[in-house]
């Protein structure tokens, strides 16, 4: 363990800190575009004097991130954006060795979760990098003193835009708010691939069930959507999409898959999972009419996605079977298997994202706040996307680093893309 200072922290054990090391060294190994920004930050330090508040999910690939923002500087300081999310070996990690504050705890109830909420509010930011817009909710609607230093805030996630839209519908969105998730490098890939084989990863893990065969439904069809039915289609399942965006209902139908109401695949899947980020897309009906075995997960960025608390309502009794996994019996006789709690499956049951996804959007993370501080009073308040050199310097750091070159455009093709005289 080092001798760094112990930073103030809440974790699970110190003791941990080795093991979390070699681990995100092992991730910092396929995340060669956020390794030359870290670089670059270690010698420019965009960040020195600033203070980052993260509510991210505290993993291997975060790690790095982390340690990114303190390379250009940065005092930063995380926090779990989810109660199961947490790897507690890594926040030991950084604790010990590189004298971070870290407020996260695998399994940590509802209301220790709101209050390290607080205390990454505490921390006084200058910059919020949110996984959810909890912490730029919280602190718009109970701390609006401190709105005056914030410089500008980062979201990851669809969900977390949603929200912000709304906020800025409300003129509730009082700063620049970086929508990463919008980034082509982003949701591209980390949505698509990353949930992709994460959300199966988590699944298989939790349940040891053989994939093939089975009537898998993909609620929603979403990048995300996309990413986990390819994901299911290449194990073998037959694949079910339920959609309420006609235009993505019929790219599903393009795509290959069945497409129907949930009302009707409750009674044919054999695993369900939801990934539209909205509200009860499974409710109590849907599990009255599953079949006796069906296992039900969510990716979806909030629990909300599936009606647990009708669930408990119309069963009988329900107990743990596996780790991650309890069994509900309905007052039917039927047996529903619901996974993580309901919670982000990929995560909770599995170690989430590859590196080598997260690479590109954590490098759209640390990037996105250099483009915040060096536009510091010139960036209107509300949504932000970042601007399209950034993604396209991303994609090709990204390149470079898989030994893959690609063509160039020719002045002839140049001038003929900038003409409206040449025609046929």
């Amino acid at each position: 363990m080092s001798n760094k200072t112990i930073a103030m922290s809440e974790i699970k054990d110190l003791k941990l800190a080795e093991q979390g090391e070699t681990r995100i060294e092992w991730a910092e190994r396929d995340m060669p575009v956020l390794r030359l920004i870290r670089e670059r930050f270690a010698k420019e330090q965009p960040f020195k004097g600033t203070k980052v508040s993260v509510c991210a999910h505290v993993t291997t690939e975060t790690a790095n991130l982390a340690l990114t923002l303190k390379a250009g500087g940065a005092d930063a300081l995380l926090i779990a954006s989810n109660p199961l999310s947490t790897q507690d070996d890594v926040a030991a990690a950084l604790v010990a060795n590189h004298g971070m504050s870290v407020f996260a705890i695998k399994g940590e109830d509802i209301p220790t979760y709101h209050r390290h909420v607080q205390i990454a509010l505490d921390h006084k930011p200058n910059f919020i990098i949110d996984d959810g817009s909890d912490l730029v909710a919280t602190l718009v609607l109970e701390r609006p003193d401190q709105v005056k230093d914030i410089i500008g805030s980062t979201e990851e996630t669809t969900t977390g835009i949603t929200r912000l839209e709304s906020m800025q519908r409300d003129g509730a969105l009082v700063f620049p708010a970086i929508a990463v998730n919008n980034a082509q490098t982003k949701h591209l890939f980390d949505n698509r691939y990353g949930t992709g084989q994460s959300t199966l990863d988590g699944i298989i893990r939790a349940t040891n069930r053989l994939i093939a065969g089975r009537n898998v439904v993909v609620l929603g069809y979403g990048w995300c959507g996309k990413g986990t039915a390819m994901r299911a289609r290449g194990l073998g399942a037959n694949v079910i999409i339920t959609e309420v965006n006609p235009i993505r209902a019929v790219e599903a139908v393009m795509d290959g898959f069945r497409v129907m109401p949930i009302d009707e695949a409750a009674a044919i899947g054999d695993i369900f999972i939801t990934v539209t980020g909205n509200r009860h897309v499974i409710d109590g009906k849907h599990f009255e009419t599953m079949r006796d075995g069906a296992i039900v997960a969510n990716s979806g960025h909030f629990d909300l996605e599936l009606n647990l608390q009708a669930l408990e309502k119309n069963c009988k009794s329900h107990r743990p079977v596996r780790h991650y996994m309890e069994e509900f019996t309905l007052k039917s006789g039927n047996n529903i298997y619901v996974l993580a709690e309901g919670r982000l499956v990929n995560l909770s049951c599995a170690e989430g994202h590859p590196a080598s996804v997260m690479d590109m959007s954590f490098a759209n993370q640390a990037l996105s706040l250099e483009y915040l501080i060096k536009n510091k009073g010139k960036l209107t308040p509300g949504l932000h996307v970042l601007p399209e050199a950034v993604d396209t310097e991303i994609a090709t750091l990204k390149l470079a680093s898989m030994g893959v070159k690609i063509d160039k455009l020719t002045k002839e093709m140049v001038e003929y893309m900038g003409s409206w005289k040449v025609g046929t």
